[in-house]
């Protein structure tokens, strides 16, 4: 697995998405919507986004495309929704339960681990990787 992506790469790419992805999404429910407040519609396409795109698309979202990432199964198979859901919503849990503790802990084990895995990747059992499809 050497060639698993560390941490900038990774934190390009996500930022990347809310650029593209996210800020866009909050604007556009902002404005149908008028409610500024309550995130819920552009919070549920995030989340939509985040588990199916990479489904639909080998591992990419917009942002790891641009940078030349994807998530792939550390056993070599397609990515589907029950990985995807992993990697989100049961991370997301654990990083809830932990007060951000584990988000964290997750981005120093992306920055110092050698194979560069996160815990949503020991949950989902996958990494991100630069190989190409």
């Amino acid at each position: 697995m050497s060639d698993s992506v560390g941490f900038w790469k990774r934190l390009f790419a996500g930022v990347l998405d809310g650029i593209i992805v996210s800020t866009p999404l909050a604007i556009i429910f902002g404005v149908i919507t008028g409610d500024w407040e309550n995130e819920n519609f552009s919070t549920l396409f995030n989340f939509l986004y985040m588990v199916i795109i990479p489904i639909l698309w080998y591992g990419y979202t917009v942002g790891k495309r641009i940078m030349g990432i994807r998530i792939v199964r550390m056993d070599g198979k397609k990515l589907g929704i029950g990985t995807m859901l992993l990697r989100y919503l049961v991370a997301a849990l654990v990083y809830a339960i932990t007060l951000g503790i584990g988000f964290i802990v997750s981005a120093f084990m992306v920055g110092i681990r050698k194979d560069h895995r996160s815990i949503h990747d020991f949950i989902a059992g996958t990494y991100v990787t630069s190989n190409k499809p």
